[in-house]
């Protein structure tokens, strides 16, 4: 079993803006603090064979200027590559582009993993599902690594999609959202406005 209470309390959560070339865009930004060396998980994240085992298959080259592509999901071009510390990347998924950048820093005990999410955002679709649209999928992400570290085992895709759909899953699910929703409303949305967003993001993600 998990213990959702402490996977989700583990996590922190920003919300915040970023200005771009393109104009100002959204940010969200997740932070999570695990047992183990720098280099042990920055392989996870960015070794092809590994990826796959806490994640999605991935295909492409991994490597600076490179295009990779998640199964099922997004897609796109290394930006920036720093080894073992930090890579930046574009993440297009349905006609969007939007970038992430992943930062990995030692400290006592551990490494701190920090992952942000820059994205273009019209104000009707913020509005309709707030940063949980991206966050909790990221939580979820999250999640994936610290079981795969912990065991050193690949997680059966089969058995990841039965307990995201399980009562605990969708424990774990509506717990993201409702962290995101804080999130929001410490950044400054309002709170009802806020609440609906996450009930939305909540309901798509679990279809209940």
């Amino acid at each position: 079993m998990t213990d959702v209470s402490h996977e989700i309390s583990a996590v922190a959560r920003t919300v915040g803006s970023r200005t771009l070339e393109a104009g100002e865009a959204r940010l969200a930004t997740i932070s999570r603090s695990f047992p183990d060396p720098l280099e042990d998980v920055w392989d996870a994240c960015t070794n092809a064979e590994r990826i796959p085992r806490w994640f999605l298959p991935v295909t492409g080259d991994l490597r600076l200027g490179g295009r990779y592509q998640l199964q099922g999901q997004a897609g796109g071009v290394i930006e920036r590559c720093d080894p073992p510390r930090s890579f930046a990347a574009t993440w297009e998924w349905r006609g969007e582009v939007s970038w992430i950048e992943l930062t990995l820093t030692p400290e006592a005990g551990g490494t701190r993993l920090n992952l942000e999410h820059v994205a273009h955002v019209d104000a009707e679709r913020w509005a309709q599902f707030g940063p949980g649209a991206v966050g909790v999928g990221w939580d979820m992400m999250l999640l994936g690594l610290v079981w795969h570290l912990g065991s050193g085992a690949a997680i059966d895709p089969a058995e990841g999609a039965a307990w995201a759909a399980s009562d605990e899953g969708v424990q774990f699910i509506t717990a993201s959202s409702d962290a995101w929703c804080a999130a929001a409303v410490a950044a400054g949305e309002p709170a009802e406005a806020a609440r609906a967003a996450a009930d939305r993001t909540t309901a798509a993600y679990t279809g209940r």
